[in-house]
């Protein structure tokens, strides 16, 4: 009862990170069974400055609220309470309340998708009153936002391939360099961050795909084989991008986005030519999949 609201950021990302480090690699949930949610007590302090001590009214109001919000959500059927996410929970629930004067009270309120290790609702909302009515309404209105946070599509389980290298300059064939090597891993990195932070995708670890197309760097040339790779990782769809180095201060960066179980070719880019040092192509390669596949819609 004695955390204060502004201390709600910290919670956030303590439960956050807790809620990362329990998600699995794959994070599904099997369709035909209720989603579990985890729901944290929330805290509640009173800045209000008023003579009465009410702790003992608060502690009470604050219970019949969270034994409802738990009620309510899991009157839903397509969801059920999971007591934390080592025990099951896909999402996770966590806020505060703060009543800052006689009629104004604050509630802070997140839910964490847990397997997108993702915050998917973060709100403040501000409620008149403190009585048992006021604390009702409030509880409706927050149910209800948190319900349709709940209800929002699945991210695409996406897996992001290792940026490949197509050299068409006049350097002799040695394998890459170093620095191309530092290089494409950049590009990589950058690209399978902007896509998770994007909300529309869960980007899925390939760092256990041993075939030889993926060790060698030739997803590129393999026909399509990356779809059925990234279905054994447990992806939606596969990524495939290709840098090509038309001179050392020229550039093009190009993508395929698959379906992981048909293998049909969902969207496709091409940056054109571009010009830069090697250094500028992460620029180049977030600049096109944000156009393509957050920004715009994704098409072929």
């Amino acid at each position: 009862m004695r955390r204060s609201l502004p201390a709600f950021a910290a919670a956030l990302l303590l439960a956050f990170t807790a809620a990362s480090a329990a998600a699995g690699t794959d994070g599904g949930v099997a369709a035909a069974q209720p989603v579990g949610v985890a729901i944290d007590d929330f805290s509640y302090t009173d800045t209000s400055a008023e003579p009465t001590n009410q702790t003992a009214v608060h502690e009470k109001r604050l219970a019949a609220f969270m034994a409802a919000l738990r009620r309510d959500v899991t009157a839903d059927r397509r969801y059920r309470l999971a007591p934390t996410v080592q025990e099951g929970a896909a999402f996770k629930v966590i806020g505060g309340i703060q009543k800052t004067s006689t009629l104004v009270q604050w509630a802070k309120v997140a839910v964490i998708d847990v397997a997108a290790r993702k915050v998917v609702m973060d709100k403040l909302y501000t409620f008149r009153g403190d009585n048992d009515e006021s604390w009702a309404r409030a509880e409706l209105f927050v149910v209800r936002e948190i319900l349709a946070a709940l209800a929002a599509p699945a991210p695409i389980a996406l897996a992001v391939f290792e940026f490949e290298l197509d050299d068409n300059t006049a350097a002799p064939s040695t394998g890459l360099a170093a620095a191309d090597v530092s290089y494409l891993a950049e590009v990589t990195t950058a690209v399978r961050d902007a896509l998770g932070q994007s909300g529309r995708y869960r980007i899925v670890d390939v760092s256990g795909a041993r075939e030889e197309a993926v060790t060698s760097r030739a997803l590129r040339d393999c026909n399509g084989c990356d779809a059925a790779i990234a279905g054994k990782l447990g992806a939606d769809q596969s990524l495939i991008g290709v840098v090509r180095r038309v001179s050392r201060t020229e550039y093009t960066v190009g993508f395929q986005l698959r379906d992981a179980r048909t293998g049909a070719v969902v969207s496709r880019g091409d940056s054109g030519l571009r010009m830069g040092a090697d250094y500028s192509w992460k620029r180049g390669a977030v600049r096109l999949v944000s156009d393509r596949l957050v920004e715009g819609a994704a098409q072929p």
